[in-house]
């Protein structure tokens, strides 16, 4: 395909990067991307498949940044690369490198788009208060794995939740009517672990230029180019607490 491609860092499982991760980056290739087999461990560190890698795995699973700054490293490498379009490109990865596309995702690096974590490890890496994730993300998780369980799951739901809304209350500070937010999850009119309800006070009418209409179409409308995310309703509230839809 001629001129700059879409690129896909393929995250290998606990064995390392063995054969079928380089086939999965060649079927991409075939397909129109440039795939991109990322190596966690280094230079021969192998596992075996079938086998206990734990001694391979645990020390990334133990310094979380070190993984960081070796998945940011690997995003360089492929936006390096002269067929691909650095402003397009994708995480995937199985089991251990489930877990790197998510890491990848919290590290925020321009260009990213997107991630697909598949059977993957969902614990934070606590690194920090967290900074906004723009990627899509997409968790493909059997709700019985032994593995991950399903609280694992919900949390890491709650915590791509959290993230999103954080980056919700920033833009929406960006509006000189806004004096302040109030954010909840998982309560109110927000039940669930994907749905954050956001409050918003704004200065008082006399100190407004703009009518509430116009500053609420606003806010929908840079909302809408927040990736991952759907507004669902954008109102005010009455003087007892319920909801009025502006139409």
């Amino acid at each position: 395909k001629a001129g700059p491609r879409p690129g896909v860092l393929i995250g290998h499982d606990w064995a390392g990067l063995l054969e079928t991760s380089r086939e999965r980056a060649q079927r991409l290739a075939a397909m129109g991307y440039v795939g991109f087999a990322l190596d966690a461990y280094g230079k021969g560190r192998r596992g075996t498949v079938g086998a206990d890698n734990s001694a391979l795995m645990s020390p990334l699973l133990a310094d979380r940044g070190l993984l960081r700054r070796r998945l940011l490293a690997a995003a360089t490498a492929l936006q390096e690369q002269e067929a691909c379009d650095a402003s397009r490109i994708a995480a995937i990865g199985y089991c251990f490198g489930g877990l790197c596309a998510l890491d990848l995702a919290r590290a925020n690096p321009r260009g990213l788009r997107g991630v697909v974590s598949f059977h993957g490890i969902y614990a934070p890496p606590a690194l920090g208060p967290q900074s906004p994730i723009d990627a899509k993300v997409l968790v493909c998780h059997g709700w019985a794995d032994p593995y991950t369980p399903a609280d694992a799951l919900l949390a890491l739901a709650a915590e791509l939740t959290e993230a999103k809304a954080r980056q919700v209350d920033a833009i929406l500070h960006e509006w000189p009517e806004v004096r302040y937010t109030l954010t909840t999850i998982n309560t109110g009119n927000a039940q669930g672990k994907i749905y954050a309800s956001v409050y918003v006070r704004l200065v008082d009418r006399n100190q407004r230029k703009r009518g509430l209409e116009d500053i609420v179409a606003e806010f929908r409308q840079r909302l809408a180019q927040v990736p991952g995310m759907t507004v669902t309703h954008a109102g005010q509230l009455d003087v007892v607490g319920g909801n009025k839809q502006i139409e």
